[in-house]
């Protein structure tokens, strides 16, 4: 559009009556004028009103127009709720004159108004008005009937409730406009009848009680009809059910059905019925209103009755609390009153309290001995002989007036270890008592039978308990008996276990023995819990098996200790923390042997050691001087790599030297064992060491040869049933990238003809055979 100077635009609106097809008129809009300047004329359309439930369809509202352009030049149309958005199709529009109609019927409820976009558009989509404001209203109709809240309201009242008591508050509903009277309500209760019991509020609802009294003996519940009708009452009408429940109150005391009631009790019989007490009441059966309540006032000073309400009847149930003695007392005369559970209200008539006479005869019975301490309780110490007393357990006979004998004997006496005298009651033991952990936290519980020899016989049992007492009889064992450790930072948890329970048992105290070994000086035992203990090392340590004497106490009075030996074998470890692959060692258990014996064997060992060395060193010096003897050339030589050992055979013609068949056929050399044969086991071999297995079979080719050696030399070092002497031999490291080659050379003398074998000859006699070979 141009400028608002520009704008010559108005709008015709014409409103349609609702029933009548005549026109309102129009209202044209005139310019507004300020001065000498012009101002932009807008679209006035004032609400349309239409009311719901409009049946002539399609129905003119208003028609629109514009004087911008000539007529036909103009396209009209509108837009939202009722149009392009839901609910859609409500309204149209005629494009070409302006006209808006009523598609479909309205319903306030649902959409109480319509607010549209008209717009004005030239025939070429160009804009020429600013679009407006539509809007409908829809006008209410009392189509809605009122609707309570729910179908049955429900209540409770308590009797004699004083006038004007709120009861309820029944609400109801209507869909209609608010602030019309098609919404406005009237409540009220249909029954004449009841309308002097309760009242209604015609307003809010609320139902009260009126002047007259509730009485629930009376009249317990209470159905009214409550109507709710629209437009004051004079329109549309619904209507509701009520249920008023009327509580019942404690006005109504119980009574004894008689005066007196006559009763008869067995002897020496508890927790019997012996009769029952008959009472009315009038309140609510089964509320505490209704229930009775009884009471013994005077006959019964050791409390031997009992008197139970039953719910079902309200009846007092007479039972015996405890055993009634006839040679004491054969008669008992009780006074019993009776009331309610809840109290009386103040408001009920006032009473006399219920009371009854009950007279209660005693039955005379033969009667049973009986154990005058039951249980009884004792203690026993675990391992005690056959024959040891533990109590004598008797029980009395109440019957005085009669000569009787009693005789006992165990309930259960099979597999038994308590035995009966059967006539004096004494309680032994018939075998050794099994230790404390057998039974069940310690307790041993037997019944014990009495009975007497009258007419028919009678039978009392009575019950020991006998605590099995806890002896310190073991000492702990240490767990394990040997074990390793790495040379640096190494450490080994020990362990106890102890045959006896707390508080015999741990927590335990590990110390070193005092067998005097200077080995101990070097470890350090502390503390980690009750059952373990941390060894290591106080400095760095040699390799190899260390026996230490360890002593395990517990805690038992008084304690028992032991002495035992613990084998520690100390290794060299990897960055994982296992024991690296290391020549064998004499590692072995020495269990059970004294420290006297041990520091013979440690000599021996040590003084063997020393020899060996001794006669290593000259032997390498005899070599050595030998081979200078042999090699007494320039050390820069490359021969001086050959290493004499002094254990070459005689050449080709030695024959006998090693024959290689025999790796090539291993089954020979070592046959598998017979396990009808146990192996021999060495004596210094350790404990967490496990058999190895046995080498794998090799095929018969040469290439195989090396790898069955190493197999062969991994089981040796690792087997413990093997002699101490049956170990890999370590020979000196010869270097590698050696001037001289490969001796392999020698046997390609064919190819190699320009080979010097001339220096063979400056090698000595033992390689003159060699020279004549190669030297020519």
């Amino acid at each position: 559009m141009g400028a608002p100077s520009s704008l010559a635009a108005f709008f015709l609106a014409m409103l349609w009556a609702q029933d009548v097809g005549c026109s309102v008129g129009v209202l044209p809009l005139r310019r507004q004028k300020a001065g000498t300047g012009r101002v932009k004329r807008a679209w006035v359309i004032p609400p349309i009103s239409i009311s719901e439930n409009h049946k002539r369809i399609p129905h003119l509202l208003v028609q629109i127009k514009s004087d911008k352009q000539q007529p036909g030049g103009v396209i009209y149309s509108i837009k939202g709720p009722g149009v392009d958005e839901e609910p859609r199709g409500v309204f149209s529009i005629d494009k070409l004159t302006g006209k808006v109609y009523l598609n479909t019927m309205l319903d306030r409820e649902k959409n109480d108004h319509f607010r549209l976009k008209a717009f004005a558009l030239d025939l070429g989509g160009v804009t020429l008005e600013d679009p407006t404001d539509l809007e409908i209203v829809v006008m209410d109709q009392n189509d809605n009937r009122p609707l309570f809240q729910q179908d049955v309201f429900s209540a409770h009242v308590v009797e004699g409730a004083a006038p004007g008591t709120f009861v309820m508050k029944a609400e109801a509903t209507d869909a209609d406009d608010p602030e019309t009277d098609n919404a406005v309500l009237r409540y009220s209760i249909l029954e004449p009848a009841l309308n002097g019991i309760f009242e209604m509020d015609e307003l809010s609802g609320e139902i009260r009680t009126a002047p007259v009294r509730l009485d629930r003996e009376v009249v317990g519940v209470y159905n009214l009809t409550l109507q709710a009708a629209d437009m004051s009452g004079e329109g549309l009408t619904t209507t509701a059910s009520a249920v008023i429940y009327v509580d019942d109150i404690n006005d109504n005391p119980p009574e004894f059905s008689a005066k007196e009631f006559l009763l008869e009790a067995p002897e020496n019989k508890e927790g019997v019925a012996i009769g029952r007490l008959m009472v009315q009441d009038k309140d609510l059966p089964g509320s505490p209103n209704w229930l009775a309540k009884f009471t013994v006032l005077e006959g019964d000073p050791e409390g031997a009755f009992a008197i139970q309400t039953d719910p079902q009847t309200n009846d007092g149930i007479v039972s015996l609390v405890k055993a009634l003695d006839h040679e004491r007392r054969d008669y008992f005369e009780l006074l019993v009153s009776v009331q309610n559970q809840s109290p009386l209200e103040l408001s009920a008539p006032k009473a006399a309290r219920a009371l009854a006479t009950v007279q209660v005869r005693v039955l005379d019975a033969n009667e049973a001995p009986f154990f005058r301490e039951n249980p009884w309780r004792g203690k026993v110490d675990e391992g005690a002989p056959p024959g040891t007393e533990i109590t004598i357990y008797r029980a009395s006979d109440p019957d005085t007036h009669q000569v009787q004998e009693l005789r006992y004997s165990q309930a259960l006496s099979l597999n038994s270890w308590l035995q009966v005298d059967p006539e004096s009651g004494l309680v032994s033991t018939r075998q050794t008592v099994p230790p404390r952990a057998a039974f069940p936290e310690g307790w041993y519980t037997a019944q014990i039978l009495a009975w007497d020899n009258g007419s028919p016989p009678l039978t009392a049992t009575g019950t020991l308990s006998i605590e099995v007492v806890e002896v310190n009889d073991h000492a702990p064992l240490l767990r394990p008996g040997a074990g390793e450790l790495c040379q640096q930072g190494g450490s080994l948890l020990l362990s106890a276990t102890d045959l006896d329970l707390a508080p015999h048992a741990e927590p335990f105290l590990f110390r070193f023995g005092t067998s005097g070994t200077p080995l101990a000086h070097n470890w350090s035992l502390s503390h980690a819990n009750a059952t373990h203990a941390l060894l290591q090392p106080l400095g760095e340590v040699a390799e190899g098996l260390h026996i230490l004497p360890i002593l395990v106490s517990d805690s038992g009075q008084p304690p028992q200790e032991r002495e035992q030996l613990l084998n520690v074998s100390v290794c060299a470890c990897n960055q994982e923390g296992a024991c690296q692959a290391r020549a064998a060692a004499v590692v072995g258990t020495v269990a059970g042997l004294s420290f006297g014996a041990l520091m013979v064997i440690l000599s021996s060992a040590a003084l063997l050691l020393v020899l060996v060395l001794l006669v290593a060193g000259l032997e390498h010096s005899r070599r050595r001087a030998f081979h200078k003897s042999l090699l007494g050339g320039s050390q820069d030589d490359f021969r001086d790599n050959v290493l004499n050992y002094n254990e070459q055979g005689g050449g080709e013609e030695d024959q006998d030297a090693y024959d290689i068949n025999q790796l090539r056929n291993p089954d020979l050399l070592f046959p598998p064992p017979s396990p009808r044969i146990k192996s021999p086991l060495r004596k210094d071999h350790p404990y967490s060491y496990s058999l190895p297995q046995y080498p794998r079979r090799v095929p018969a080719g040469p290439s195989d040869i090396e790898d069955f050696i190493n197999e062969g030399l991994e089981a040796a070092d690792a087997d413990p049933g093997v002699p101490p002497y049956d170990t890999a031999l370590i020979y000196d490291y010869e270097g590698d990238g050696s001037a001289g080659g490969s001796l392999s050379s020698i046997l390609s003398s064919l190819e190699d003809d320009d080979q010097d074998y001339d220096y063979l000859h400056e090698w000595g006699p033992r390689f003159r055979r060699l020279a004549e070979l190669y030297g020519q």
